[in-house]
C-alpha cells in the first residue's frame, strides 16, 4: 500500500472514536492548515467543517458565503433599477446550491450546540433563517421557496434552545421564559400561514419547546427567593409529611400571626 493511500485512510480515527447510536458526538480539532475544525461522528465516518465562515471553507465568487454573493447581486440590481427588485430572481440551480449551504450550516449548528458554543449556534441559525427568507422572496418558482420552509421549525427551535440556555446560565429566567414563549407563538403562526393548522400546538418542535418551558418554569420557581410566608409554609408541609405534629402546630401559629399582621 502506498504512503498516499495510508495517509488518506481514516480507519484509525474511527477506531478511536466510537459511533453511538442516538447520540450527537462532536469535537474541535486543529486542521493541518492551522484553522479550527469541527468534527461530527456519523455511522460510516465523520463530517468535518470549518468553525468559521462557510463550513466547507469555500468562498463562492470570492465572498464568505453564497448568500452574501446573492445579496450583493441583489443590491447591484436595485442600484440599476432605482431601488426596485421586482424582476430579480434566482433559478432552481442557484436555489439548490443555497440549500446545500443551509444544510452545511445546520450540521455545524448541531455540533456547536453539543459543544455548548451557543453564540455560534445563534450565528449559524440566523444565517439559515436569512437564507430561507431570501429564497422565499426571490426563487423563480414559488414552490421552491415554500419547500425551503421545511427547515424553519427546526432552525427556530435550535436557535431558541441556544438563546434560552444562555439566559438560564445567567439566572435570567424571566427573559428565557419570554423567549421560549415567543418562539412557540412564532412556530404556531408559521404553521397557520403555511396552511398546516394540524401542526399548531402539535408539531415535534412546539411539543419539545413546551416541555422545556415547563421545566424552566419549575426551575425558576425553585430558585426564586421565598417570602417569609412561603418559607414557613414549606416547613409546615415538611413537618406534616414527617408527621411532626408539634412542629406543625408551632408553624401554623407563626403563619397565623403573620396573617394577622397583614390584616392590621
Amino acid at each position: 500500500m502506498s504512503d498516499d493511500i495510508k495517509r488518506d485512510d481514516i480507519t484509525k480515527v474511527l477506531e478511536n472514536w466510537d459511533y453511538r447510536l442516538g447520540r450527537v458526538d462532536a469535537r474541535r480539532v486543529k486542521g493541518g492548515d492551522g484553522v479550527e475544525k469541527l468534527q461530527l461522528r456519523i455511522d460510516l465516518g465523520l463530517l468535518q467543517m470549518n468553525a468559521q465562515f462557510r463550513p466547507d471553507g469555500k468562498r463562492p465568487f470570492g465572498h464568505p458565503t453564497l448568500l452574501d454573493h446573492f445579496l450583493i447581486r441583489l443590491e447591484k440590481h436595485r442600484e440599476k433599477n432605482e431601488g426596485e427588485d421586482n424582476d430579480f430572481s434566482i433559478n432552481p440551480d442557484e436555489c439548490a446550491k443555497l440549500q446545500q449551504e443551509a444544510i452545511q450550516y445546520h450540521h455545524r449548528s448541531i455540533c456547536n450546540f453539543e459543544l455548548e458554543d451557543y453564540e455560534a449556534v445563534e450565528r449559524d441559525t440566523e444565517h439559515i433563517l436569512e437564507l430561507l427568507d431570501f429564497v422565499q422572496d426571490y426563487a423563480v418558482e414559488d414552490e421552491i421557496g415554500q419547500s425551503f420552509q421545511q427547515f424553519r421549525p427546526q432552525t427556530i427551535m435550535m436557535q431558541i434552545r441556544a438563546i434560552g440556555t444562555e439566559l438560564i446560565a445567567e439566572n435570567n429566567y424571566d427573559a428565557a421564559i419570554e423567549e421560549i414563549t415567543d418562539a412557540i407563538d412564532d412556530l404556531n403562526r408559521f404553521y397557520t400561514e403555511m396552511g398546516r393548522e394540524e401542526l399548531v400546538d402539535s408539531s415535534m418542535e412546539v411539543h419539545s419547546l413546551r416541555e422545556w418551558l415547563k421545566d424552566v418554569e419549575i426551575e425558576a420557581a425553585e430558585k426564586k427567593p421565598m417570602t417569609q410566608v412561603e418559607k414557613l409554609q414549606h416547613k409546615l408541609n415538611k413537618a406534616i409529611e414527617q408527621e411532626d405534629y408539634e412542629a406543625a402546630a408551632k408553624l401554623r401559629d407563626q403563619l397565623s400571626k403573620l396573617d394577622d399582621k397583614k390584616k392590621d
